[in-house]
């Protein structure tokens, strides 16, 4: 007799849902038999099992080396007060380990699925990330942690994450006034509470910008590689459908490898991971450029030194660029789709868009054949620098006090959950 043996198939979307489901019954039954198993004791012994066991004030998780910096000055600050903090990263050469912190203790917890497994059973008063998407995907709010708190990682738009990005967090800490509104528009939209919101300034660009001063103090780097007419161009995309390489790709590579300049494409994180085709087949098309390289780096801040011009899109990275060395941008929008991220919700244009048109050269399809003439009128024009000042002094708040601000507004939340009745919930 003959058996035929099928293999069930089961798609991403509906493999996250199961785990998601899976995840929220252990969760359930984890903390109800927490609970059942210190009734109990109580009864026999007639003493109660802490509630606070196992439990740590603060815990910060980190998703990716990439955002190191972003969580650097806040621990330093912890540290300085010798306040104690638990530190989860999902990258075991995370830059943290290289650190000699005495008060904070740092745990590689894996990546993915194991990782949110472990972070949806947490116990904490703070948890701090820059991981958006709670309670949307596998990453759950842990029944055990009173506040979560998310750190933004660029200066940009809180509004570009995908959908429902930010909607259950506690409190959002903010680079700048400006995002304030946006979050608001959107509670009011899809009714749900309000968040705590704080301007504490953006902790990576202070990072970025006390390297950038001791290297050049030390004169490790010049902030261009710029010799004669010879220029060095920086293109650094977002990633997704509408962005530069997926929209572009060899139109606009092509055109400007035949320049003979320089050019240092530094794709996005995530781009490695889902958007692999595309950089293998350009990486392949460009292999004998002798004038191409091609920058995975976590931190960003050489190839920005090295750059003369960045040609970007919808990316955070613009601002880096401007607000770090106030060097020109050619940016192309045209093949952005708002309707995957929260700011299809809202009723106007994201203040990037309006931002980077006062500083910025607009790049359609038709121009990519004029790419180098395009960028020697940028690389020639010296009057954007009020307009970039504008835009950093409504993105980049409290400019060197990030750490302090966040820490501070941290502590006084704990003070507040660590005080709060019925033990660990949404507060």
């Amino acid at each position: 007799m003959d058996f035929e043996i099928q293999l069930a198939y089961i798609d991403p979307g509906t493999g996250s849902i199961l785990f998601s489901i899976l995840i929220g019954c252990a969760t359930a039954l984890y903390f109800v038999g927490k609970a059942a198993f210190i009734k109990v004791k109580f009864l026999i012994t007639g003493k109660g099992t802490s509630s606070a066991s196992g439990y740590s004030p603060f815990v910060v998780y980190n998703e990716g080396k990439q955002y190191w910096n972003v969580f650097k000055p806040v621990l330093e600050e912890f540290e300085k007060r010798g306040i104690s903090v638990v530190y989860y990263t999902s990258a075991k050469d995370d830059p943290f380990f290289d650190e000699s912190f005495r008060h904070v203790t740092g745990t590689y917890i894996g990546e993915g699925n194991k990782a949110c497994m472990r972070l949806n059973f947490l116990q904490a008063d703070i948890c701090l990330m820059t991981t958006p998407s709670l309670e949307v995907y596998q990453l759950k709010r842990s029944k055990g942690v009173k506040h979560y708190a998310h750190i933004l990682h660029d200066t940009g738009d809180v509004t570009f994450y995908r959908l429902f990005g930010i909607d259950w967090f506690d409190s959002i800490l903010l680079s700048g006034e400006y995002q304030k509104k946006d979050i608001r528009e959107l509670e009011r939209i899809r009714k749900t509470r309000e968040k705590e919101l704080v301007v504490v300034g953006s902790a990576y660009l202070d990072v970025l910008r006390e390297k950038k001063e001791l290297m050049q103090t030390q004169g490790t780097f010049k902030e261009s590689s710029r010799e004669g007419s010879a220029y060095t161009v920086l293109v650094s995309p977002s990633w997704g459908s509408g962005a530069l390489l997926s929209a572009f790709g060899e139109k606009l590579l092509d055109p400007l490898v035949h320049t003979g300049w320089r050019i240092i494409v530094r794709p996005h994180p995530q781009s490695r991971k889902s958007e692999m085709g595309i950089l293998a087949r350009l990486q392949a098309r460009y292999a004998e450029a002798a004038n191409v390289e091609w920058d995975y780096s976590p931190e960003n801040l050489l190839s920005l030194s090295r750059a003369d011009v960045m040609i970007s899109d919808y990316s955070g990275i613009i601002f880096d660029f401007v607000f770090l060395f106030e060097k020109p941008v050619l940016y192309a929008s045209s093949h952005f789709d708002l309707e995957m991220y929260d700011a299809s919700d809202i009723d106007h244009a994201p203040w990037k868009f309006e931002a980077v048109k006062t500083f910025g050269i607009e790049l359609n399809d038709e121009q990519l054949c004029t790419i180098q003439e395009i960028i020697l009128r940028a690389c020639e024009n010296k009057e954007f620098g009020e307009a970039v000042k504008r835009a950093r002094d409504t993105a980049w708040q409290h400019i060197g006090e990030s750490g302090k601000r966040a820490a501070d507004y941290l502590v006084s939340r704990q003070s507040l959950c660590s005080g709060a009745a019925g033990g660990p919930e949404h507060v």
